[in-house]
């Protein structure tokens, strides 16, 4: 694989500017380990967000957790910049994605955009004046998934946790593990290219012998990998769109395992969203796992089997 997982805040950064990347860097060896988040403001202070604290740098180069002070803030040529380097300065290339909010980058790391929305019949088509990015630092973290790879058995499982509960970096490793332990076929569905992180087809990040639908659409992915890839199992992120209860009613037809993820802290939120009741009721998962928190991101809280649900 290209590069290791201590250069990944540095990869990251790299699609800040100059002036941006020059003060953070020499702060990598320090952050290096446990940064999850850059988070750039118009005309407020640049933070990195790590496990358990949130350092601010300071116009004089250094580093403080508190946020006040003389600290350095973000002007509006430098998010603009940021948000140029993005989108390889083409914005018209990334459309579809600032849409949903987001643009993935080489390595799998996401940054989330916020800004103004332009909408046109009730959806965001695009977003302008950008006001924050939110460089999310993508990692990989071989063995992180052994204990759900215990957990899982013949029918398919729900990864489900919160924001930066490590649910990627779980899935990337299972998927890893999965398409190498028995021989049996594995497509993995990377439709934010934040799972194996594909340069010209090449997976960036170590998938095992996945398969890989690198931008497809969730549905449209499970469609050809039932025709063409002869799949045992199928994994994708964050499943749960009011379109995706068809598709994995698909699978489910087809006899093939899917292992997906979920935004949801627990089985009460889980099963409080309609679009996941939905999903939830097409038999596909026989093993719900729920990851803990940001703070002890991609380590397991519960195992529920079908069956033993209260929430249902």
């Amino acid at each position: 694989m290209n590069g290791t997982d201590n250069s990944r805040l540095a990869q990251a950064a790299g699609c800040l500017g100059a002036a941006l990347y020059r003060a953070i860097e020499p702060y990598f060896s320090k952050l290096e380990k446990t940064a999850q988040e850059i988070r750039l403001r118009v005309n407020r202070p640049a933070a990195v967000v790590c496990r358990g604290k949130t350092w601010y740098l300071t116009r004089g180069g250094s580093l403080t957790d508190l946020p006040c002070g003389d600290l350095l803030t973000v002007s509006r040529s430098q998010l603009d910049e940021v948000f140029a380097r993005l989108c390889d300065y083409s914005v018209y290339a990334h459309r579809r994605e600032i849409a949903h909010g987001y643009i993935t980058l080489r390595g799998g790391h996401r940054a989330g955009i916020c800004g103004t929305a332009v909408a046109s019949d009730g959806r965001v088509t695009n977003v302008r004046d950008i006001s924050s990015v939110n460089l999310r630092i993508a990692r990989e973290h071989r063995g992180c998934a052994e204990a759900v790879f215990r957990a899982v058995d013949n029918g398919g499982m729900l990864l489900c946790g919160p924001p930066c509960s490590g649910k990627t970096t779980v899935l990337r490793d299972l998927a890893r593990l999965l398409s190498q332990s028995d021989g049996q076929n594995v497509s993995l569905i990377d439709e934010r290219g934040e799972l194996a992180a594909c340069c010209r087809g090449e997976p960036q990040n170590d998938v095992g012998l996945c398969d890989v639908f690198d931008g497809y659409p969730k549905a449209a992915a499970m469609e050809q990998a039932l025709r063409a890839m002869a799949p045992a199992t199928i994994l994708c992120d964050e499943i749960g769109g009011e379109e995706d209860a068809a598709a994995v009613a698909q699978c489910v037809n087809s006899g093939v395992r899917l292992i997906a993820t979920a935004h949801a802290a627990d089985e009460r939120e889980l099963y409080g969203r309609a679009a996941l009741r939905q999903v939830l009721a097409t038999g596909a998962f026989s093993t719900l796992v729920f990851l803990k928190g940001r703070e002890r991101a991609g380590q397991i809280a519960t195992v529920v089997r079908a069956g033993e649900s209260r929430a249902a």
